[in-house]
């Protein structure tokens, strides 16, 4: 809501007042009651502007059920009522469940999107465990792997907008950006054939929003579903927004095994490190291990303990010493 509209709703309850106090000879209290209202009514539109049409028709529902609720639980009790007390119960109870309905029905109502009650005014089936595939979880491949040893399922969404981006990447001149869009075009087929899941291509598409981010951001919300990406970035924002984010990284990062101080390894030297007299060697899963005083044993296997371990953003990293200096 603009200036000019907030001035011409003030403007409005402001006239209306002053017609009705010149109606009935209170033109000063007409005024003031006019512009009190203005300034309510503008402070409560800007209250319900930032609230989702979920959060206002769950609040609404509870609001009326709640009111209803307290109508039934008091009617069989007015005939032991005193008749001077039964307006002091009717709005004491009114406006205890009254309330409690709006703040049940407020939050509740939360996850309430446009699409999902127009589904439920249609009599539609809700959809529920639905997740939408991100470009770059897509070229990435480990999702699949995730989906058919059975650790994810339900309803998987690949929006068009997310295959043209995967159709112009494969289309690219660039052969390493081509290899990774025909690579993710070739997983999305895989993931297509899994039998134990539902994968849905839809058109729905934002034209006002040019991003793709905020595009599926914008999705998931409508969808109440969660997004699976590898992308930091879309990670953030899709946190700051409400939406549930599911990264590949994240987990392949929780699933590496446990190493503890202390703790004795038979490793690789590859190379030497950055720093004098180190060597460096890897886990099965890529984790780096930086190893003291193990440059002599490049290109050979030495067992070593571990000294200390130092968990970053970017990953793990591993301080051990050969077994042979303890």
């Amino acid at each position: 809501m603009n200036i000019f509209q907030k001035i011409f709703i003030f403007c409005l309850f402001t006239l209306s007042g002053y017609i009705y106090g010149q109606e009935y000879n209170v033109l000063i209290q007409g005024l003031v009651g006019g512009a009190f209202f203005g300034i309510l009514s503008l402070f409560v539109l800007s209250f319900i502007n930032k609230l989702s049409l979920g959060s206002i028709v769950g609040a609404i529902l509870g609001l009326v059920l709640g009111i209803l609720f307290s109508y039934f639980l008091l009617f069989p009790l007015d005939s032991i009522l005193p008749a001077d007390s039964q307006i002091f119960f009717h709005f004491a109870v009114g406006a205890l469940f009254g309330y409690g309905g709006l703040i049940i029905g407020y939050q509740r109502g939360r996850n309430l999107s446009i699409n999902l009650l127009i589904k439920l005014l249609k009599g539609q089936e809700i959809e529920e465990d639905i997740k939408i595939l991100d470009t770059s979880v897509i070229i990435d491949g480990r999702i699949a792997d995730i989906i058919e040893v059975g650790f994810m399922g339900g309803i998987f969404i690949i929006p068009q907008f997310i295959l043209q981006e995967l159709q112009h990447i494969a289309d690219s001149p660039d052969p390493i950006r081509r290899s990774k869009g025909r690579r993710g075009l070739d997983i999305l087929h895989r993931i297509q054939k899994i039998p134990s899941i539902k994968v849905k291509i839809i058109e729905e598409d934002f034209p006002k929003i040019r991003e793709v981010d905020s595009k599926l951001v914008a999705l998931a919300k409508g969808m109440n579903a969660k997004i699976i990406t590898n992308d930091f970035n879309l990670n953030k924002v899709a946190q700051l927004q409400g939406v549930p984010v599911l990264n590949i990284n994240e987990l392949a990062n929780v699933l590496k095994p446990v190493v503890l101080p202390g703790e004795i390894l038979n490793l690789f030297i590859v190379k030497e490190g950055k720093e004098y007299n180190q060597g460096v060697a890897y886990l099965d899963d890529g984790t780096m291990v930086v190893i003291e005083n193990a440059r002599r044993y490049i290109g050979r296997s030495v067992e070593v303990v571990v000294t200390s371990v130092l968990q970053t953003t970017a990953g793990r990293m591993i301080f051990a010493k050969p077994k042979e200096d303890e």
